[in-house]
């Protein structure tokens, strides 16, 4: 085995490298090609990175929560658009062996006023018990206090729009006051969380201060459940506990944290038209690097189809045509690949800059784009070889 892996070592390093001898040769048409690649890879790189967005910025608050299994309303669609279920349910699930704790949560959309700008924006806001920790942020649990007192909130320093003097004047130890539902509310804290496709930022505020803020939230009912488990617990087992136990009652669902990510990452894939057109932007991407490859290998196969043809009548086999082309098609993937993933990483800083989207380059959507450059140029070839394999030597000339 060893030595017939040395011995097509050898052959590929004394084969003349045709493929890039015919590429280079036309280097204009080379360029071409090349800006052609990167931008089917910038087109693939963008929408992969929105749609990553899109799942990571609106789940970021989930996996910020302390909680080991979730309850919700049949009738949530996501967590902005979260229903209300009994809060007895929370004491029912106490019940069950593991649980250590269930709390509620209160979650809603108010527009705020700006307090620098006063324009108005979309605001989630989260009512919370401020006398246990529910998220893992430090910057929250240590101003649990804070949300005692009455119509005080925390803000997102992560918010989408014009909040640099406010943030300034906060971490100075200020409080700043703005309008919310014509009450005054004391902006006394930060916490970063970050802008998400559903609201421009959020604030946390107490439960009491949130029943203030939306007078028909009835305190005896809930948005959403938190349920911490024992140490060494096991939440699926749990949470097939709770599913039976509360399952007669049918006004709740029960969830483990993956299980809640996923529902809210279902929620923007397959409800929401948004989640469509990001997949369907980066198909497009890759059909448009198809038809861009096509047409080059094409012309250049057509450019030499004498040579090709002369290469049939000597007894070089089809294979080792499309191999030739094969060469074309994973040169141009490799370099046009470079400064596509490039101008990538401009645009996506830009764009995290711009609206605090986290829209990142990670390895593995860079592994995906390269490995989907290679597939797309080598469809490209066979495609572009079809006329090489059906053609007769003796027609050429």
């Amino acid at each position: 085995m060893i030595g017939l892996i040395t011995q097509q070592i050898q052959q590929l390093r004394g084969r003349t490298p045709l493929g890039w001898l015919q590429l280079s040769h036309e280097k204009g048409r080379f360029l071409v090609a090349l800006a052609g690649i990167a931008f089917a890879d910038v087109l693939m790189f963008m929408q992969l990175g929105f749609q990553s967005a899109l799942f990571n910025s609106n789940t970021r608050l989930h996996t910020a929560m302390q909680a080991d299994i979730f309850l919700v309303s049949p009738q949530g669609r996501n967590l902005a658009y979260l229903t209300t279920f009994p809060r007895r349910r929370l004491f029912q699930a106490m019940d069950i062996p593991g649980v250590k704790s269930a709390e509620g949560m209160y979650l809603g959309f108010l527009d705020w006023k700006n307090p620098e700008t006063l324009k108005k924006s979309g605001v989630l806001v989260i009512g919370i018990n401020p006398n246990k920790p529910t998220f893992d942020l430090p910057d929250v649990n240590r101003q649990l206090n804070v949300l005692k007192l009455p119509d005080t909130v925390l803000f997102d320093r992560g918010s989408q729009g014009d909040y640099a003097k406010i943030i300034a004047q906060i971490e100075q130890g200020k409080s700043v006051t703005t309008e919310i539902e014509r009450r005054t509310l004391n902006v006394s804290g930060l916490f970063k969380v970050g802008a998400s496709f559903i609201a421009d930022g959020s604030l946390i505020t107490s439960d009491q201060n949130f029943l203030r803020l939306f007078p028909r939230q009835q305190a005896n009912s809930v948005n959403l459940g938190l349920i911490q488990l024992q140490p060494g617990s096991d939440p699926q087992k749990v949470s097939n506990i709770l599913k039976s136990y509360l399952g007669s009652s049918q006004d709740v669902k029960v969830f483990t944290k993956e299980e809640f990510v996923q529902f809210e990452k279902d929620y923007w894939q397959k409800s929401t038209p948004i989640g469509f057109i990001f997949s369907l932007g980066a198909a497009m991407g890759f059909t448009v690097g198809v038809i861009i490859v096509y047409q080059v290998l094409s012309t250049d196969v057509n450019a030499h189809m004498k040579e090709y043809a002369t290469f049939k009548a000597m007894g070089y086999r089809n294979a080792y045509l499309l191999g030739v082309v094969f060469e074309e098609a994973i040169i141009m993937a490799v370099l046009g690949f470079l400064p596509g993933i490039s101008v990538s990483l401009g645009l996506y800083a830009l764009t995290r800059n711009a609206t605090n989207l986290p829209v990142l380059m990670t390895i593995a959507r860079a592994i995906q784009v390269q490995m989907l450059t290679i597939i797309m140029c080598m469809i490209s070839g066979a495609i572009a070889t079809r006329k090489v394999q059906s053609a007769d030597p003796a027609d050429m000339f």
